[in-house]
């Protein structure tokens, strides 16, 4: 939902609000964005600063679903030997996949929890199964107690990242909201990194991988703590019809000259959502349905790339194919997390879809010449 072409209004504060907060205005670098007072006077753009804390808190969530998603790399084999099922493969399938399946459950709920508490404490419930479940694996005796905690962990990972994404586009200015829009995968790679780093001793150390699920419960309580601390995302607020709050909320954002022009945009982008009303089945059959179609579509074709199986079993297979997995393992946390500086840089420049033909672009290539690469090594 692009602006190209056109100039920003007076009341370019938060573009188009809440309707359209998924799909940043700014898919072209388009110059500063400004703002006029109550008198037409150019008062400049609100401060970046303001919002950042707001949203490093937030993303926590993204590096706890990070860590999550690596925990288990380098400390499956350990946790099967502790626990008593070595060997079985269907067991540690489901030390996996267990996660994953909270993480679906979690993630059918963060919409209606994030609409029905606000934004804020949805963070917070989303780091309190985190806590419970990595709790319970990092105590667990059997495998059916560590399948349990790594259900909640899931159901957290779930509610967490949604919702950070969500609340990040709605508390940031709309000039940064792009670059802090990325601040999200960064914090999931470094998560990641974090999890393979630490896990680096679970081979040579007995026990050690019950640490690494203690560790994430830090970060975790972090998030419930600090919250509480930041500020309520305006839109809902005043979807809420607690205008005044959202005002003040404004203020702690942007700075008191720029809550006019944001409340002013805020009023205008409501009027028009329910102007916009539809059906839920619009989204499939409706006009809706070719955005539906395509988002869906490239989220599939991400997962089916197989990079989930790299961040839970590479150890495994560099192992096997005798490369020293501490080292491979550094490399992938690594790849991973410069694309994500990468998306920061370009994300308000370059757009959107540049990017996005460009990533999936590349992640064709790298499939066909691993694909030829294959067959030229086979007899």
């Amino acid at each position: 939902m692009s602006m190209r072409g056109r100039h920003l209004d007076a009341y370019s504060m938060y573009k188009r609000g809440t309707r359209e907060h998924g799909f940043d205005a700014f898919d072209k670098e388009q110059g500063p964005e400004r703002s006029l007072n109550g008198v037409g006077k150019d008062i400049g753009v609100p401060s970046w600063k303001r919002s950042l804390r707001h949203v490093l808190v937030a993303t926590l969530s993204s590096f706890l679903y990070g860590y999550h998603l690596g925990v288990v790399n380098e400390t499956l084999e350990s946790i099967s030997r502790d626990l008593g099922f070595h060997g079985n493969t269907m067991a540690e399938g489901l030390v996996v996949s267990t996660c994953l399946g909270g993480a679906f459950v979690g993630s059918l709920f963060s919409g209606l929890i994030a609409d029905g508490v606000g934004r804020r404490r949805a963070l917070q419930l989303c780091a309190l199964p985190m806590i419970i479940g990595a709790s319970m694996s990092a105590t667990a005796k059997s495998l059916w107690a560590m399948l349990l905690g790594r259900l909640f962990v899931g159901t957290g990972m779930g509610i967490g990242p949604a919702v950070a994404a969500l609340y990040v586009t709605e508390v940031s200015p709309a000039y940064v909201r792009g670059t802090y829009g990325s601040f999200t995968q960064i914090a999931t790679g470094l998560g990641l990194m974090g999890s393979l780093f630490i896990g680096f001793p679970a081979k040579a150390i007995e026990g050690w991988w019950r640490i690494c699920f203690w560790a994430s419960v830090a970060p975790a309580a972090i998030l419930a703590l600090f919250m509480e601390f930041s500020v309520e995302s305006p839109h809902w607020l005043f979807k809420r019809g607690r205008a005044a709050d959202a005002e003040a909320e404004f203020e702690k954002l942007l700075g008191g000259p720029y809550v006019k022009s944001a409340m002013a945009e805020l009023s205008k982008s409501d009027r028009g959502d329910e102007a916009d009303t539809f059906k839920f089945s619009e989204l499939l059959y409706g006009h809706h349905r070719k955005v539906v179609f395509i988002g869906s579509t490239l989220f599939a074709l991400q997962q089916l790339s197989g990079i989930n199986a790299v961040f839970y079993f590479s150890s495994t297979v560099f192992e096997t194919a005798g490369v020293p997995s501490e080292s491979a393992n550094m490399c992938v946390g690594i790849a991973n997390l410069l694309g994500s500086f990468v998306a920061m840089i370009l994300m308000d420049r370059l757009g959107r879809k540049v990017l996005l033909i460009g990533s999936f672009s590349g992640m064709v290539s790298k499939k066909s010449f691993c694909w030829s690469f294959t067959v030229w090594l086979m007899p």
